[in-house]
């Protein structure tokens, strides 16, 4: 403001700012007698201000440079608008991994870029001192608090799932380890591996504020009596199918379960695949049924050419799975989740090329991987949302992303998560927001709800499959699927809870 006072002043006074050149010509140039007395007369009237005088200017001038150093001081000594708080939390931030064209496994492969927020979690320094088993933090601190009525309103608060800390439970796991093998892929059972530790089954999820009741299999079957649990995704979707099948029969191998799997929903191996497109059983004693569907990327695949055993398929981007769109009907629980097989090589190997509004994209911002992805995420929940009203039985869960504990390395550069400490890296997850904001975002305002696993996953590194196999071969370590028993149990506990 002073700075403009000042240049208006400036430009007022300097008579050659306002004047023609020859004005500037004759005060500047030097003169004599007659000459200089009408110069000295011209410039004295040119140094008129709006009328004003010299002496009226001078003091106009001083007026204005004291309420400048006023108003400067006066600025100066306010406090400032920004206080920074020390923030009590310590903040783990993950390495920062790559998308790779290859898969050990040749099932999934890895992100090389996880648009994920950076987790806020407490640490603590010594891993030996959680908290009890069976105690219950948040309970406790709500008792001594003393305060019933603030209690009642936390109750009465939708709890979130995902913010809470981990609680070592002697009665875990759900299920044997050794058992189940009806419904568990070997290579996933690492109790049948060459693994000696096995501490990280021996942990609980507990949320933060609210309760999660004790999963029983039975009981839940009792709960979900004529409905149908659909889960369609990657592999790691496949991981969450295969615990919820070993939780509800407690790994036994019941015989009122049922493979509907070909008969009722179309399920085949296709020529040349490892395994069928998907698996259904059927509970005849509650008439329910729990299925998976593969679909990596949740988008619609269609053959180009039929005909041509050879040819590339269109990755519908805005278009759900057939799957979906011909069964939604039937369903009562949808789980969905994508993420790891968003990479330019698997579509390439794949013979994936995107498609939008049926015609192949032209949109150069969805080239970028990490944005077609996003883009169809918004797309199927939209679907989605715009679908449920004429299915209103229909509850719909977006599952974030399973993260993947790559250290020092990738898989094939000497990556490892051969850590076997539980917990070494904290306990408690303290954000209130995911630590997947795409998941977070898409579901934002509609009738699709947030399966929030992110966060509580990622302080379980020792939890993943690692190093070991059935047959002790030495190679590339698994550090993106999990140990079954293991975290994809608490997945499900925390989809019960909220069902």
């Amino acid at each position: 403001m002073c700075q403009l006072f000042v240049f208006f002043l400036i430009v007022q006074i300097n008579p050659c700012k306002l004047q023609p050149d020859y004005v500037c010509m004759v005060l500047t140039r030097s003169v004599s007698g007659h000459n200089r007395s009408r110069t000295l007369n011209r410039g004295m009237k040119l140094w008129n201000l709006n009328g004003m005088k010299s002496k009226q200017i001078k003091l106009f001038i001083i007026v204005i440079f004291t309420a400048c150093i006023i108003w400067g001081w006066d600025k100066a000594s306010r406090p400032s608008v920004l206080i920074l708080h020390p923030d009590s939390l310590s903040l783990f931030r993950p390495d920062h991994t790559k998308y790779l064209h290859q898969h050990p496994s040749a099932e999934e492969d890895f992100p090389s870029e996880e648009s994920l927020a950076a987790p806020v979690i407490r640490l603590v320094d010594d891993v030996h001192a959680l908290p009890p088993t069976g105690s219950n933090p948040v309970a406790k601190q709500t008792s001594e608090a003393g305060n019933i009525e603030e209690g009642s309103a936390l109750e009465k608060k939708e709890c979130n799932y995902g913010k809470g800390r981990w609680i070592a439970d002697e009665r875990r796991p759900l299920y044997s380890g050794l058992g189940c093998k009806r419904w568990l892929s070997e290579g996933w059972a690492c109790r049948l591996t060459q693994r000696k530790e096995f501490s990280y089954e021996k942990f609980r999820w507990q949320p933060e504020g609210c309760d999660m009741p004790e999963f029983d299999g039975p009981n839940f079957l009792k709960r979900m009596q004529d409905k149908v649990i659909a889960y369609v995704g990657d592999s790691l979707g496949r991981q969450m199918f295969q615990s919820m099948m070993c939780m509800v029969t407690g790994g036994d191998d019941k015989a009122d379960v049922v493979d509907v799997g070909k008969s009722t929903y179309g399920f085949t191996q296709p020529r040349g695949a490892k395994r069928p497109n998907g698996w259904a059983y059927h509970f005849r004693s509650t008439n329910t049924t729990i299925l998976y569907y593969w679909s990596s990327t949740l988008c619609d695949l269609e053959p180009l050419d039929i005909s041509n055993p050879r040819t590339r398929y269109a990755m519908h981007l805005d278009r759900a799975p057939s799957f979906l769109r011909e069964n939604l009907h039937r369903f009562d629980v949808l789980v969905l989740n994508t993420g790891h097989h968003w990479n330019r090589g698997k579509m390439n190997s794949n013979k994936w090329d995107m498609y939008i509004n049926g015609s192949p994209n032209n949109d150069r911002r969805l080239a970028l991987i990490w944005k077609a992805k996003n883009f169809t995420i918004h797309s199927i929940v939209k679907w989605l949302d715009n679908e449920l009203p004429h299915h209103p039985k229909v509850k719909v869960f977006l599952r974030t992303l399973s993260p993947r504990h790559f250290f020092n390395g990738e898989w094939d550069s000497g990556g490892r998560c051969d850590n076997n400490n539980p917990l070494s890296r904290g306990y408690v997850v303290s954000n209130d927001s995911s630590e997947d904001p795409d998941a977070e975002g898409a579901i934002k305002g509609t009738r699709v709800r947030l399966l929030d696993i992110t966060g509580l996953s990622r302080l379980r590194d020792e939890g993943h499959i690692s190093k070991y196999s059935i047959n002790a071969a030495r190679g590339v370590q698994d550090c993106l699927h999990w140990c079954l028993p293991g975290i994809p149990d608490t997945w499900n506990e925390i989809l019960a809870a909220q069902l």
